[in-house]
């Protein structure tokens, strides 16, 4: 937020933020207050462009961002079963930020879990991004950055409230502890790594569920109003985009076996705990570090990083998983 603060009050205020954290209410809470420093209508300090630095939290714009009704401030947040934003909520939010100022100023969109982006949406709202509207400002909140595509991540200026770990999910480290665990066994059990290796496989399937299901409500389609040669196309289309995105899901699920593999690499070398991206793993990790040299502890990382290279072709899953996690090194 002060990183913010100076860029308003230096009129060099950037046109999108990506706003991470471990709390969604904190993370909205956020984006309400730079939405009302930016249509405060009456602000007791004002950028060395005019624009408002602060917010009164008295006037009229304060009070209709706080209340949810600002027409010059746009909100996009998931909707469904399965929590998507569909392409159809990115066309409205351009619309929207294209228009002229409602009440003068500026405008802002915020869009809430923006990794719950669909695909085809993702693509669609680069286009936002690669063209921004003059004095709009875009803010991406969300609780597994990671998530989001590349290209949309790279042209965001990136805040982190709540921690460098904001982006794993409650499942992904419930399985690297898991791991974790097992490898700090002197020596570790067997049974335990299949264990682990069956924990992932059932986080993958319900990732692909999600997926699955998210790609065909957003699809819009339903298969019984076409013709089965148009049918066989829409499932083809379907599946291409099903699997293009659960491969993406996946990668980034795995992430944090490289996060906590490097961990394992620095603490081999005798570095602290500061520089940890788990830190609560930090017994398990340096258990497995004392028993490993530095070199060691590098080639596990190498291994890691060729089975996700691995898993981008055509290979067999479980078994590429089972040779990846079988072969890795804890120093038994």
């Amino acid at each position: 937020m002060r990183l913010i603060a100076r860029s308003i009050e230096r009129g060099r205020l950037g046109h999108a933020y990506l706003i991470a954290g471990r709390d969604r209410a904190a993370l909205e809470q956020t984006a309400a207050a730079i939405a009302q420093t930016l249509l405060c209508e009456n602000p007791p300090r004002r950028a060395a462009d005019g624009s408002p630095a602060a917010a009164c939290g008295a006037c009229e714009g304060c009070r209709l961002v706080r209340e949810g009704a600002h027409p010059d401030a746009y909100w996009l947040r998931p909707e469904g079963k399965t929590r998507v934003i569909r392409i159809a909520g990115v066309r409205e939010l351009e619309r929207v930020v294209r228009l002229h100022p409602a009440r003068g100023g500026w405008k802002v969109a915020v869009i809430t879990d923006a990794d719950r982006l669909h695909p085809a949406a993702a693509n669609a709202f680069l286009k936002t991004l690669e063209e921004p509207p003059g004095r709009v400002v875009i803010l991406l909140l969300s609780l597994r950055p990671e998530a989001l595509l590349e290209t949309i991540r790279s042209r965001c200026l990136r805040l982190d409230l709540g921690g460098e770990t904001a982006g794993f999910s409650e499942a992904q480290r419930a399985w690297i502890e898991e791991l974790a665990r097992a490898a700090s066994r002197r020596p570790t059990a067997l049974g335990a790594r299949y264990r682990a290796l069956g924990r992932l496989l059932e986080a993958l399937g319900r990732i692909r569920q999600e997926v699955e299901e998210s790609v065909r409500e957003a699809s819009g389609t339903d298969p019984a109003d076409l013709e089965p040669e148009q049918r066989e196309r829409l499932q083809a289309e379907l599946n291409a985009a099903a699997e293009a995105e659960y491969r993406r899901r996946r990668n980034q699920f795995l992430q944090i076996l490289l996060w906590w593999l490097r961990d394992v690499w620095l603490a081999a070398q005798g570095l602290g705990k500061e520089t940890l991206k788990l830190p609560d793993l930090a017994e398990a990790t340096q258990r497995v570090a004392t028993a490993l040299p530095p070199d060691r502890a590098r080639t596990n990382l190498e291994a890691a990083e060729r089975t996700l290279e691995l898993l981008e072709t055509n290979v067999q899953e479980a078994l590429a998983l089972e040779t990846g996690l079988l072969r890795l090194d804890f120093g038994e």
